[in-house]
């Protein structure tokens, strides 16, 4: 176990570094740079001014040599200032992960806990008309675009019954804990509603799988009981590629629900590193990317090892797929 982590640790940072300069490159390749903006924004800037203010940022030097600059700061945790917060591109960072973590987190948990036995119920009732009821309502769900459903949540809950507010996070208004988690409600319900639709129909077909199998057959024709059969065989089984799902869904966490955090004003990972990327602030944008892909790289490490918990006959040594 000790060896493969430290196998995948390795090949993670291989990949962090590949991903840095990638992403480097392409943001490098935009039109203008933060020096440009200033001149479109400051028409009595000279053309001494910006070189000066370019020599100052280094954006007079080739690419790969500005690159490896950025990296051996960052090896040392300066990952430079935001253009556009004036501040450490990491103080800026923080609390957007925080947001991030505290929607999509509490979104996942919730459609976790909806959609499994859902789902599982689905399974167990397949071809009813509890099925079918179901299926349809997951296909609804999966099918309903995210920023229409975001507007009538707000058109319903905010506007027409004026409920709950239609966004921001409340801690501007100086509200407490109750206050914030009213903000968090509809963006929440926005998330658990899409998430639940593709969660529940996956642990559906996945559960169909498992209760073909021959070991279900074996264990009821043992007289175990439905439940045992259910959730000490079954269910165990059909989580191992529900783990895939999970996996991923925690890179998405912090790479954040764009629309979702856009039409609620909610200021998450997903809009921050929109308004970097669009904004040019190249050290914001490129921390919130590797922020993503560690994020990324560390789920599907967990799942690898949660894939060795639920089925011993998985060898890590041997390698796993995530």
């Amino acid at each position: 176990m000790t060896q493969y982590i430290l196998s995948r640790v390795f090949q993670s940072l291989l990949v962090l570094f590949f991903v840095s300069f990638v992403s480097y490159a392409l943001i490098g390749l935009m039109p203008g740079d933060p020096i440009d903006l200033m001149l479109t924004s400051d028409p009595n800037m000279t053309a001494e001014d910006v070189a000066r203010l370019k020599a100052l940022q280094g954006l007079d030097k080739p690419l790969v040599e500005r690159y490896w600059n950025w990296l051996l700061g960052a090896l040392q945790g300066d990952f430079g200032y935001s253009r556009l917060y004036l501040q450490p591109a990491e103080d800026v960072l923080i609390p957007a992960v925080w947001n991030t973590v505290k929607l999509v987190g509490i979104a996942t948990a919730l459609s976790l806990l909806i959609a499994i036995p859902v789902g599982v119920f689905a399974a167990l009732k397949h071809r009813t008309w509890v099925d079918y009821i179901i299926s349809f309502n997951a296909f609804v769900g999966f099918s309903t675009p995210a920023f229409w459903l975001a507007l009538m949540l707000i058109l319903v809950f905010s506007v027409t019954l004026g409920w709950l507010p239609a966004g921001g996070t409340g801690e501007a208004e100086g509200g407490g804990f109750w206050v914030q988690a009213q903000h968090l409600v509809l963006p929440v319900i926005s998330l658990t509603v899409l998430n639940v639709a593709s969660h529940s129909r996956y642990v559906r077909g996945t559960m169909l799988e498992v209760l073909r199998q021959d070991y279900i057959r074996t264990a009821i024709a043992k007289g175990a009981s439905k439940t045992r059969v259910v959730f000490a065989h079954a269910l165990r089984n059909a989580m191992i590629p529900l783990v895939t799902i999970i996996a991923l869904d925690i890179g998405f966490m912090l790479s954040g629900a764009l629309i979702t955090e856009t039409i609620f004003a909610w200021p998450g990972m997903g809009k921050l590193i929109f308004d970097a990327i669009m904004g040019n602030d190249y050290n914001l944008a490129l921390l919130g990317l590797m922020v993503i892909t560690f994020t990324a790289l560390l789920g599907n490490l967990l799942a690898d090892i949660a894939y060795a918990k639920l089925d011993p006959r998985i060898s890590l040594t041997k390698g796993a797929s995530a």
